[in-house]
Formats: C-alpha cells, sequence, structure tokens
C-alpha cells in the first residue's frame, strides 16, 4: 500500500480523467438546429426570418457570413436574442454512467496520519472524488502543516469522535452522523479523539 500525502488524491483523480476543451460554435450548425427543432424546411425558415431561401441555405452550409442585420433577422424570426444564437443548445444528456463499490473493495491509499479507501476509483472524469478514511491522527502536531487543495469538501462522520481544525475558526468536535462543508483551499486537517480510530466519509468536488 503507497504512502501519499491527502492532498494528492485530488491529483490522483484528475490524473484518472483527460481535460476537454469545447469546440468552437458553428453558427452554421446552430442555425440549423434551431430550424429543425421547430420542424420548419428551409423555405418555410426562409419566410419566417425574412431571408432569401438561398441566403439562408449559404449560412447553414457555412458558405456565407451574414451581416449584424441578417443576424437580428434571424433572431427576431426565430424568437430568441442575437446571443442565442452563438449559444449551444442545452439538452438533458442521460449517459448512464454507474459504479458500485463494494464494502472494502475501494482503492486503498495510506498515510501516516490517514488511511484513505478510494470509493469510485474506476470511473474517469469524475465531478466528484468521494472516499472513506480511517483517522489515524491524535493530534496536530503529527501533520507536516494544513493540508490544502481546489474544490469543495463534504465531511461526514461515520464512527468515533474527531475533532477537525480549519485555518479560519475554532477547532469543532464531531460525532457520528456529524457534517460540515468547507473550502478545501483553507487549511483543513482532522484528529480522532476517541479511543478507537474514527472512520469518516469526504466526498470533494474536483470542478
Amino acid at each position: 500500500m503507497a504512502d501519499r500525502d491527502p492532498k494528492n488524491l485530488i491529483s490522483i483523480a484528475h490524473a484518472n480523467g483527460n481535460e476537454t476543451m469545447p469546440e468552437p460554435l458553428d453558427l452554421g450548425v446552430r442555425v440549423r438546429e434551431l430550424r429543425k427543432e421547430r420542424d420548419w424546411t428551409l423555405e418555410h425558415a426562409a419566410n419566417q426570418v425574412g431571408l432569401a431561401r438561398s441566403t439562408l441555405s449559404k449560412i447553414e452550409n457555412g458558405q456565407m457570413s451574414p451581416t449584424y442585420e441578417a443576424l437580428k433577422k434571424l433572431a427576431v424570426g426565430l424568437k430568441i436574442s442575437v446571443p442565442q444564437l452563438f449559444t449551444p443548445t442545452q439538452r438533458e444528456q442521460v449517459n448512464g454512467r454507474m459504479i458500485v463499490t463494494k464494502d472494502g473493495q475501494g482503492s486503498m491509499q495510506a498515510t501516516t496520519t490517514y488511511e484513505h479507501e478510494l470509493l469510485a476509483d474506476g470511473l474517469t472524469r469524475k465531478n466528484m472524488l468521494p472516499y472513506r478514511a480511517r483517522v489515524r491522527a491524535r493530534n496536530m502536531d503529527e501533520f507536516d502543516g494544513w493540508v490544502r487543495h481546489d474544490g469543495e469538501e463534504f465531511l461526514y462522520v461515520l464512527t468515533g469522535v474527531i475533532r477537525l481544525f480549519t485555518e479560519f475558526y475554532e477547532p469543532v468536535e464531531m460525532r457520528r452522523g456529524d457534517s460540515a462543508y468547507y473550502d478545501g483551499a483553507m487549511g483543513h486537517n482532522v484528529v480522532s479523539t476517541s479511543a478507537e480510530d474514527a472512520t469518516v466519509l469526504w466526498v470533494t468536488s474536483l470542478t
């Protein structure tokens, strides 16, 4: 089991996915989409927006860059604003992604202060990083400074008693069922104050 700093779990999660940049919007394709959403033929659409059929066809096929006057006619005829011509259509996308992690079958990453079990580790390009942790630390001296990382974080106590230390707040004692939501960039550490090692669930945003 490899030793890893807990703040590097965020880097591990990001490394599992690929960064992608959105493609630039094609105005012709956008106009065609808007027309087809309304179930209009090219001729009917041309009449609605007040442009020649050949002109609208050239715009849709990227053979002509419309003037601002033409853009205004398109927007009025389609009953949208000019900026909406350059905004991609928002669609409900259900990709059906799912992964199940059976109890004790997560990917284990241990440090001197925590023993992490990464959940849903096989799912790439996640927006959240969920992990269960056994809290070994008993005092702040065991940490090499604050843990900090990008994103926001949710903490839920599963067993035992912990003390949550944060950079800008007084320490908070938390017991089973207690939770906290905080900025991951704010320094934070957790220690177990119960006789046994406490266990907690952490969910960290990756976007």
